[in-house]
């Protein structure tokens, strides 16, 4: 080898080292800016959790908390539970859920299987539109329609109506995209015997993205339990047990943390609005958690 070669060799061997350690300094000040932006958005979180934790998790400790209502208790007596307010959420979740579903998953089932043209698309343009909408927007709506136009009053069926507004689109949208992850040529593998396009959606398409659909139903519910706005407007708090949907009032968790919201300053009426934070925060936790548990058992592979 030449002189010139062995020195062009030994210039391109530099340059190529020279590139290489510019792209590592370049890596470590990227994971530096990950983390610092990483530790900067947790602590806010890690702070209220703990504020939480510390100044409600003491009533949570009580049985009584978990077996009585707040009947009879004033905001400056001690005692009473939580349980009226669990019992309205869990309730006015399972009915939002029965709604929502099946309204979520036939839609997504349409714009994946069988959406083609305009309305497809208007479809879709509209499911954007609600995944956007605030909730007191939901809840004012559902107001002008069931209290304005059809003259019934409010009870808590309606906040159900406003929250399956909320809750569709969250539905909607995790479908979808796990419907998409199927593979076609299990579409095409069963349309090859001769099964017909309803019935490979029904046992084939639907069954394989099972695990992933109920993780966004679970998500979405866990979004619309700490609404606040159509529980305002459609049916304020109640402090007593109460699980008619189609009379009166109902007490739910995040009601119960806006009624003793202008009654801070009394030690008894502090310490139960973060106690319901506190179940309000684990009862959201505990449905993320099953959702991520069920998506880790998703048979869809992409």
């Amino acid at each position: 080898m030449s002189t010139v070669d062995t020195a062009t060799a030994t210039n391109q061997h530099v340059d190529l080292g020279s590139k290489s350690a510019g792209r590592a300094v370049k890596d470590k000040v990227a994971q530096a800016v990950m983390w610092l932006a990483f530790v900067i958005a947790m602590i806010p979180l890690v702070w209220i959790l703990a504020t939480v934790i510390v100044k409600g998790g003491s009533l949570l400790l009580e049985s009584q908390w978990w077996t009585h209502s707040q009947q009879g208790i004033t905001n400056r007596r001690e005692g009473g539970g939580a349980v009226h307010a669990i019992q309205g959420t869990l309730l006015q979740g399972f009915v939002t859920a029965l709604i929502s579903v099946p309204i979520g998953v036939f839609t997504a089932v349409y714009l994946v299987e069988y959406g083609r043209g305009k309305l497809a698309r208007a479809v879709s343009f509209m499911v954007d539109i609600l995944t956007g909408i605030p909730s007191v927007v939901a809840a004012l709506f559902i107001y002008a329609l069931w209290v304005t136009t059809f003259g019934f009053n409010r009870i808590p069926f309606a906040v159900c109506l406003a929250l399956t507004i909320l809750m569709v689109p969250t539905i909607v949208r995790s479908t979808e995209e796990m419907l998409k992850l199927v593979p076609n040529e299990l579409r095409e593998a069963s349309y090859a015997l001769g099964v017909p396009k309803w019935k490979t959606i029904v046992k084939i398409v639907l069954p394989t993205a099972f695990s992933g659909i109920v993780t966004g139903i679970l998500l979405g519910l866990a979004r619309v339990m700490g609404e606040t706005a159509p529980l305002i407007i459609l049916a304020p708090y109640f402090r007593s047990i109460s699980t008619n949907l189609f009379d009166g009032l109902m007490g739910t968790l995040p009601t119960m943390i806006n009624d003793g919201r202008d009654n801070m300053g009394l030690l008894p009426t502090q310490e139960r609005v973060w106690a319901a934070s506190l179940t309000l925060i684990l009862l959201i936790l505990v449905l993320n958690l099953l959702g991520r548990l069920v998506s880790r058992m998703s048979k869809v592979k992409s």
